[in-house]
Formats: structure tokens, C-alpha cells, sequence
């Protein structure tokens, strides 16, 4: 196979038309877009049978690529899904600890032919709650955009005290340990003794952000349910349920965003649900 260095070499000039091999490659569901780099870096991928080592490229529909020598497929029409990832589930494909992962979880609920999914961004293993899932790395991409600015909203259990001054003072962002965070909206809706329960917003969605930040006011999160991403709700979701937006709700709620992905007719509601879904309560 010959190599190639696209953007170096003028006898091999970028077409004036089509996509990004990485945008394409994403859009085909096989990894997010910063992975496609990494594999092109990587010398895995060949256009047109030239290996190319650079994402400088344009490709068009007619032109064959291949990763790892196997042909990539046809970009599929973009699909977004809301799922109730339960608690003990890990946010990846694979877990090298043996422990369940979303993607095992979703093959047994969706079957052989359930489309290639990624996650939008990640819950922990001990949160439950939405997470969204595509087929096409770039609208997973844009959605985990900070620019993008959607609110993430939690239903919050804790243990201990709570200080209505301190909560509302997350409004103006805090620093623990060198790291600051954003700013946060948090309240707290219902008391049961010695625990409550809080509704908190914010948009930036660091690593265990919600549960650091409490923390470090004193306060123990024994439950953290995550019940929107933006314009998405968990609604009457139960734990392992899956069900798939529509196109229609989906081109709506991403409105100007929505320019560039390849969005199927609109059809009508479609859910797969789980045998082993469980109802959520949210006041235990």
C-alpha cells in the first residue's frame, strides 16, 4: 500500500468539496472525531488505497477509506438516544476491571443490530440517571462542547446539613484544590431527617464535579440522578430503559446546531425498553 501525505504533496490536492476524513469517519459511527485524528496519526487509514497521516483532507461520498484495512461504512443518518443508565454501570465500552458497562447493557436490551452507539460525556459508575447516546461522533462532539452551554440538571440525595448561604454562593463558582469550578444552582427541595434531597444545575460537567463540590461543604451525596442534558429529559424513563429522539424533536431541540448532521425522516416514537427496567424513585 503506498503512503501518502495530503497535505504536503501538490500532486494529490484536497477535492473543493465533501467533509473532513475525520468528521466523515466520526459520522459513520466508528469513534468520536479527536479518535479518527488519533488513527490517521497512527497510519491506520487509507483513502482511496493511499494511507494518509494527516486529518488536512477532504473526502467525498464516491471515495473508498479503510481503517486497519477493513472498509469503513456508509455514514449512517444521525440517531440520538436518552437512556436510564442505572447505577453500577461504567460509561464505556470495555472495562478492564470486569465490571458492567452501558455498552454491554445496551446489547442486551437493543440485540445484534443496535446501531454503533457512543456516550455524550459520562456519569460515573455511582450515578444513575439520562445519558445520551449516538451513532455519529460529531454531534457527540458538539454536544460536549463547553461553548455549547447546555444546563445539566441532578436530583441530589445528601446527608448532613445544609447551609442555604453556602449553596447559593455556588452561584459565583468556587476553587477546591486548585481546581475551580463554574458556576452552580443549587437548592434544596425536601428534608427526610438527616438527608435531603437537592436540585442542582451547572454546565460544565467536570469529573465528579457535583460530588466534589458538596463535599467539600460538608455534605455526603449517597444518590446522584442526572435528569437533563440540555434540552433532553429523563422523564418517565426507568432504570435500562433506552428510547431513541425523534428526528423531528431531535432537529428542534438542536435547532442551528443541527446544520451539517445527516438527519433521517422523521418517524414516530420508537422505545426499546428493558425486561429488567425498575421504576426510580426519587424521594427514597
Amino acid at each position: 500500500m503506498t503512503r501518502a501525505t495530503p497535505a504536503a504533496d501538490p500532486a494529490t490536492p484536497e477535492p473543493a468539496s465533501g467533509e473532513r476524513i475525520a468528521k466523515r469517519i466520526a459520522r459513520a459511527g466508528y469513534c468520536s472525531r479527536r479518535d479518527a485524528e488519533r488513527l490517521i496519526g497512527e497510519g491506520r487509514v487509507a483513502v482511496d488505497g493511499r494511507t494518509i497521516d494527516s486529518p488536512a483532507l477532504n473526502v467525498t461520498a464516491d471515495q473508498e477509506i479503510k481503517i486497519d484495512g477493513e472498509r469503513l461504512k456508509t455514514a449512517e443518518p444521525t440517531r440520538l438516544f436518552r437512556y436510564y443508565k442505572p447505577e453500577g454501570v461504567v460509561t464505556t465500552a470495555r472495562d478492564p476491571e470486569g465490571r458492567p458497562t452501558v455498552i454491554e447493557k445496551l446489547g442486551n436490551v437493543m440485540g445484534p443490530t443496535a446501531p454503533r452507539l457512543m456516550p455524550v460525556g459520562r456519569l460515573d459508575i455511582n450515578s444513575e440517571g439520562l445519558l445520551l447516546l449516538t451513532n455519529d461522533g460529531a454531534l457527540k462532539r458538539l454536544l460536549e462542547l463547553p461553548s455549547t452551554g447546555w444546563l445539566r440538571r441532578y436530583r441530589v440525595r445528601v446527608y448532613g446539613t445544609v447551609d442555604p448561604q453556602a449553596l447559593q454562593a455556588l452561584e459565583q463558582g468556587i476553587e477546591i484544590d486548585g481546581v475551580r469550578y463554574g458556576a452552580i444552582k443549587a437548592r434544596e427541595t425536601t428534608r427526610t431527617g438527616a438527608n435531603a434531597w437537592l436540585e442542582v444545575g451547572l454546565r460544565e460537567g467536570k469529573n465528579r464535579e457535583v460530588r466534589r463540590v458538596l463535599g467539600h461543604l460538608g455534605l455526603e451525596v449517597s444518590r446522584l440522578i442526572r435528569t437533563a442534558y440540555g434540552p433532553f429529559q429523563l422523564g418517565g424513563l426507568q432504570r435500562g430503559e433506552i428510547e431513541e429522539v425523534t428526528p423531528k424533536v431531535l432537529k428542534e431541540q438542536l435547532g442551528g446546531m443541527a446544520k451539517g448532521l445527516q438527519l433521517p425522516e422523521s418517524r414516530g416514537r420508537r422505545a426499546t425498553r428493558s425486561a429488567t427496567a425498575t421504576p426510580a424513585s426519587g424521594t427514597s
